[in-house]
């Protein structure tokens, strides 16, 4: 089994560190536009069966070539080449495994194609998307009528810092792309987009983390897969106080658009400028970070008002030496991609993560997350109306 890793960044040297520890993969690619990037994934994983390449990986030809000869492919790329990479492995007849969620209606209009590859393509598999995806699709699938699901995940810092108490623990780019995309959620079974960070709503967590705000978020395939199941879903992001309120401000003013602007004679846009400004800001006296999560699906179950909550506060993994939220991440996506070497999973076409792990892979597949360091507590809920 040949498995191909593209993009060895923080995410994808985890994948590639983790996907080394089975047996059964005879040989992984670490696939990157930079040999400095490679050289250090290697040094890290400090295994043989572990190849570096360098390679092109701007566009879908690029990805393509890259991937003759693979049986599977994880995705560690920005969420620019992630549509590029799916058809590239479509037309390379190779599965593949994607970190990246966004533009999912593109992504299942081509579940045929790959369905006639052959290949399963598994968009938005880590942890949120991902994680969270799978645990509402059960909670769900446990009730008779599903009326409430509200996914809630954020990495934050062990040790948040002022002005803004959060540091970088994945490509700025994305994050900012979460800050400014509109939210797709579901309401009254309809499927709406509301505006960038809206709805502001306290969720508190046990120690170490305390108190935080959420807004919603883009839901990603939850909204376009659980529709018809679920009468409202909404996905928040979360952050310690006060800084949802700061970035609010700074989109308000302008810095977090995209149309360029003339300063003297430099012509850029005031997004790109605000990633080089807020980087410093945002990178925290401490790598130590904290990735907390919470799903909650109500409704009725043989006639009794019931509440499943899922919830999950993972640290910097010291053993690794890795962040949480590359930890979360990564092992998802290696999970799923060992599942599908090893013929647990057999689907072929575009299909994320809830449309897989739920009812008998359900159970199975939290072992195993808890297996490699990531534990999900569980409650059950029963709600009596008083007469």
């Amino acid at each position: 089994m040949h498995i191909f890793v593209l993009g060895t960044g923080m995410i994808g040297t985890t994948v590639v560190t983790e996907l080394a520890k089975y047996a059964g993969v005879k040989t992984i690619t670490a696939v990157d536009i930079n040999q400095a990037s490679i050289d250090k994934c290697l040094a890290i994983a400090n295994d043989p069966q572990v190849i570096g390449k360098v390679a092109a990986l701007a566009t879908e030809a690029d990805i393509a070539e890259v991937l003759k000869g693979a049986d599977l492919a994880i995705g560690c790329l920005p969420h620019s080449l992630s549509l590029p990479a799916i058809k590239a492995a479509i037309s390379s007849k190779c599965h593949l495994v994607d970190l990246v969620g966004s533009h999912f209606p593109e992504k299942l209009a081509l579940h045929e194609q790959a369905q006639q590859a052959g290949v399963l393509i598994v968009p938005g598999c880590g942890v949120a998307p991902g994680i969270t995806n799978f645990l509402a699709a059960q909670g769900i699938e446990l009730l008779d009528e599903a009326q409430e699901a509200m996914l809630a995940c954020g990495g934050i810092p062990r040790y948040p810092d002022p002005p803004l108490g959060y540091q970088v623990v994945y490509r700025l780019e994305s994050l900012l792309g979460l800050y400014t995309k509109p939210a797709t959620i579901i309401r009254n079974g309809k499927i709406m987009e509301l505006a960038p960070l809206s709805d502001l709503v306290e969720m508190t967590f046990s120690e170490p983390v305390g108190l935080c705000e959420t807004v919603i978020t883009d839901a990603h395939s939850t909204v376009f897969m659980l529709q018809g199941k679920v009468e409202n879903l909404v996905e928040r992001t979360v952050r310690y106080p006060g800084h949802w309120d700061k970035m609010r401000v700074l989109s308000e003013l302008g810095f977090l658009d995209e149309t360029p602007v003339a300063i003297e004679d430099t012509v850029i846009s005031p997004k790109l400028f605000a990633q080089k400004v807020l980087i410093p800001k945002m990178s925290g006296h401490s790598i130590e970070d904290i990735t907390v999560l919470r799903v909650e699906v109500s409704g009725i179950k043989h006639g009794v008002s019931t509440k499943h909550t899922w919830e999950m506060i993972d640290l910097y993994d010291h053993e690794r030496k890795i962040t949480s939220m590359a930890k979360t991440t990564a092992i998802p996506a290696l999970l799923i991609s060992q599942w599908i070497t090893t013929k647990k999973i057999t689907e072929t076409g575009v299909i994320p993560i809830e449309g897989l792990i739920v009812q008998e892979r359900f159970h199975p597949f939290l072992t195993e997350l808890s297996q490699l360091g990531i534990e999900i507590e569980y409650k059950e809920e029963t709600f009596v109306e008083k007469e």
